[in-house]
């Protein structure tokens, strides 16, 4: 994982055609930047657009960087402030997010990075679960089946369901709870547990 904190550090990686570290800089920030812009724009591939237009630009003019004193809030602005762009060119942004796009603060955009990040971790979580609770976790999280039609499409119990469920909160919650850089006490950790873990 590159160390780049500052737009100058940025500036410099790019100046010196590191493509392998940049690489390494769009791919540590991609999905939690995809996250914060599917928020406005309800559209994955469209935020994923967005978000490569965004790195594209970066590369592209890395003389805009130098006086950027935090590059992740100034990538999370970026993102979000095209994303509320595209929106209002499609159609009449509501005064919610115009409100949001005026006055989001630095901890706004920390929060949001917290909770996009343990969104991701979580996801990396469930790929790890044994082959069958995963396949039911995510039939009953994602796509919100109920345990009954789980088990009529799969062919197995209720009951069978019920463990695989269990199974899979203990083992998704243990690894969220031993994860170090996961702050317990943030309202997105709090979110993403509610949502999903519950």
């Amino acid at each position: 994982m590159v160390d780049i904190k500052t737009g100058r550090d940025l500036f410099e990686l790019i100046s010196d055609s590191h493509v392998r570290a940049f690489t390494q800089f769009y791919n540590q920030f991609f999905k939690k930047l995809l996250l914060a812009t599917d928020k406005y724009v309800k559209d994955i591939h469209v935020a994923e657009e967005i978000v490569q237009d965004v790195f594209l630009k970066i590369w592209e003019n890395p003389e805009n960087l130098e006086k950027i004193i935090s590059i992740k809030s100034y990538l999370y602005r970026s993102v979000i402030n095209a994303g509320i762009n595209h929106v209002n060119r499609q159609k009449n942004i509501d005064e919610h997010h115009q409100k949001i796009a005026l006055n989001f603060t630095d901890e706004y955009l920390i929060e949001l990075d917290e909770e996009n990040e343990l969104i991701v971790l979580l996801h990396q979580e469930i790929e790890k679960l044994p082959p069958q609770c995963k396949k039911i976790f995510k039939l009953n999280r994602f796509e919100h089946l109920k345990y009954k039609e789980i088990a009529i499409a799969l062919e197995i119990s209720e009951r069978t369901v019920e463990n695989h469920i269990a199974n899979a909160l203990k083992i998704l919650k243990k690894a969220l709870l031993d994860n170090k850089s996961v702050k317990k006490s943030s309202s997105g950790y709090k979110l993403i547990i509610s949502l999903y873990l519950f």
